[in-house]
C-alpha cells in the first residue's frame, strides 16, 4: 500500500486533488488506518486514477466522471459527445485560423484584395422586375430565381442577349433576415405586369464603378470594402443602390470558387 503522499508522487497529482477526489467520492483510499486515520491506496487503484486523469484531460467534468465510473456502458456515450464536441471545435478554430491568414494577406496587399475597378456607363435597360422580402440569403439564392423564370415564361417575354440579370437591395443596410430584395432581368420588350413580376424601364447610369468577385457569395463583403475605399481615395459618392449582375453561380458552377460576380455602383464624382 502507499500513503497518499507516495501515492500523488507516483502519478504526479497533488494530494489536495486526492483528497478532494475522496470527499466526493470518486477515489477512497483502500485501507483507512485505525490509529492515525491516514489513508492508503493501492496499486490496483493506479488504472482507475489514471483513468480519472485522461478523462478530465478530456475536459470531462467530475460528476460525468462518477457516473461513468458507477455505470461503465455510459463511457462510450460520453466519449462519442465529445468527440463530436471536439471535432465542432476544431472546424470552428480552423475558419478562425483561415479568417485570420486571409486578414493578414489584405494588411499585407493594402486591402487590395486583388479587385481591377473599372469605370463605364450602365445602359438604359427594360427589366421584368420582381421585388420580395425574403427570410434569407440562401432562400433568395435557391428560390427566387426559379420563380422569376417561371413568370417570365408566363408573361411571355424574352431575355436580352447576352443577359443581364442583376440584383438591388432596398434596405440601406445589410440585413441577415426578412431582406427586401429586388431581382431584374433584361427583356427585350414591355409586357403586362403579372401578380409577382412587374415591367419598368431603369434610365442609363453615366458612371458605375464595376469590379469582378470571383468567389462565394459569402466573401462578396470584400468587393464591396474595396469599392468604397476606392471611392473615398478617389473623390466619388454612391449615387444609386448597388446592382449585383451574377455571371456564373450555383446554376451552372459547382464549385463556389467559380461563382462570377459583378458588383456595379452607380457613382458621381464629389464637386
Amino acid at each position: 500500500m502507499y500513503s497518499i503522499g507516495m501515492f500523488s508522487k507516483m502519478n504526479k497529482i497533488t494530494t489536495k486533488t486526492l483528497s478532494y477526489y475522496d470527499e466526493i467520492g470518486l477515489l477512497k483510499p483502500e485501507h483507512i488506518d485505525d490509529l492515525t486515520g491516514y489513508g492508503y491506496y493501492t496499486t490496483e487503484q493506479l488504472s482507475k486514477l489514471h483513468k480519472i486523469i485522461t478523462l478530465r484531460q478530456m475536459s470531462l467534468s467530475l460528476q460525468d466522471i462518477k457516473e461513468m465510473m458507477k455505470n461503465p456502458k455510459l463511457l462510450d456515450v460520453f466519449l462519442k459527445l465529445k468527440e463530436h464536441e471536439v471535432i465542432k471545435n476544431i472546424r470552428v478554430e480552423e475558419k478562425k485560423l483561415a479568417k485570420i491568414k486571409s486578414f493578414s494577406n489584405m494588411i499585407a496587399n493594402g486591402f487590395n484584395y486583388g479587385y481591377k475597378p473599372i469605370i463605364k456607363e450602365l445602359p438604359e435597360v427594360i427589366v421584368a422586375s420582381m421585388r420580395q422580402v425574403v427570410d434569407t440569403y440562401d432562400a433568395f439564392f435557391y428560390l427566387c430565381p426559379d420563380i422569376m423564370a417561371k413568370e417570365m415564361k408566363k408573361a411571355g417575354c424574352k431575355s436580352i442577349m447576352p443577359k443581364y440579370c442583376f440584383n438591388v437591395y432596398h434596405d440601406g443596410e445589410f440585413m441577415e433576415k426578412n431582406i427586401d430584395v429586388e431581382i431584374c432581368e433584361a427583356v427585350t420588350e414591355m409586357k403586362t405586369d403579372t401578380q409577382i413580376i412587374k415591367f419598368k424601364t431603369i434610365k442609363k447610369i453615366e458612371k458605375a464603378i464595376c469590379i469582378f468577385h470571383k468567389g462565394p457569395y459569402n466573401k462578396i463583403r470584400e468587393a464591396y470594402i474595396f469599392i468604397f475605399k476606392w471611392m473615398e481615395e478617389n473623390n466619388y459618392r454612391i449615387l444609386d443602390n448597388p446592382r449585383e449582375c451574377y455571371i456564373d453561380g450555383i446554376w451552372n458552377k459547382e464549385n463556389e470558387e467559380d461563382w462570377l460576380t459583378e458588383i456595379q455602383v452607380p457613382i458621381e464624382f464629389k464637386y
